[in-house]
């Protein structure tokens, strides 16, 4: 994501929010996509039972957020979870330079080429080399996945304590009403916004979501695309906690399903596609 993730004075309309007591807590902004289209934006922290925290897209890395991270523990992780949830990396190895930072196989170039700060990645996710562990106290805790086939190249992380699936772009749950909760304006006002939110919620049969990821985010590999989602299906999660959108409680196995039901559909029982 880039320009405009927050406003100038993103404390001002951040929502911090624990979603699980001293477990989870979310970081909820606004965000306008090509300056126009309210999908918000939203960075997750993570605690482990460790006490170490694992942060996933992080946003704006404000006062109150700084004060919230000393709170809850000792920074040692952080996730770009694809190729566009990047822009605060810097300022957040800059705060906590001992944390890993992990990301998809083409972020470094494209940070290189848009003149990003200097981040060193401790762990890059690729298809031909993948990542199997990242520390004991991480993979006591968490599933992953790299999804290759998606256009930003997602990850996407299972907690599996909370039974809570944490995505960038893989799927949207619009409007972000939370997200837009403390900027002063609706997050559904505006022509391309209401049009952008009929494509990506997740009401009813979510018929126009399922089409745009058919068509648009996994048309170039649908194979590779629906045995990532069947992989992730596979886990127990009941929560999702998307960047886009509102947090989704309880019925997020079924949403999801739901979602994906024409990559899913593609599947045997060994979950390759017939």
């Amino acid at each position: 994501m880039s320009s405009k993730l927050v406003p100038s004075d993103p404390a001002k309309v951040m929502v911090i929010r624990e979603v699980v007591p001293r477990v989870i807590t979310t970081l909820s902004v606004p965000f306008w996509r090509f300056g126009r289209i309210k999908v918000g934006g939203r960075g997750t922290i993570v605690r482990l039972q460790s006490g170490a925290l694992a942060v996933f897209s992080p946003v704006a890395l404000t006062d109150e957020v700084k004060q919230k991270v000393s709170e809850l523990g000792e920074v040692k992780y952080i996730a770009a979870l694809d190729a566009e949830h990047h822009i605060f990396l810097g300022p957040w190895h800059q705060a906590y330079p001992d944390a890993h930072v992990m990301g998809p196989e083409t972020l470094p170039e494209k940070r290189t080429k848009q003149k990003n700060e200097a981040v060193p990645f401790s762990f890059l996710f690729s298809k031909q080399q993948p990542v199997t562990t990242i520390s004991p106290e991480f993979d006591a805790e968490f599933d992953w996945e790299y999804v290759p086939a998606h256009v930003n190249k997602e990850l996407v992380f299972h907690h599996r304590p909370t039974r809570s699936l944490i995505m960038a772009d893989l799927m949207f749950n619009l409007p972000a009403t939370e997200q837009f909760s403390k900027s002063g304006v609706s997050a559904e006002s505006g022509m391309l916004t209401k049009f952008f939110n009929a494509l990506t919620n997740t009401k009813g049969d979510a018929k126009w979501q399922q089409r745009m990821i058919w068509y648009g985010t996994s048309a170039a590999d649908r194979k590779g695309f629906a045995e990532s989602v069947g992989r992730i299906n596979k886990w127990g999660f009941e929560r999702i906690v998307p960047c886009h959108g509102d947090v989704i409680e309880g019925e997020g196995k079924g949403i999801f399903e739901k979602v994906f039901r024409w990559h899913l559909d593609r599947l045997g029982e060994d979950g390759k596609t017939k």
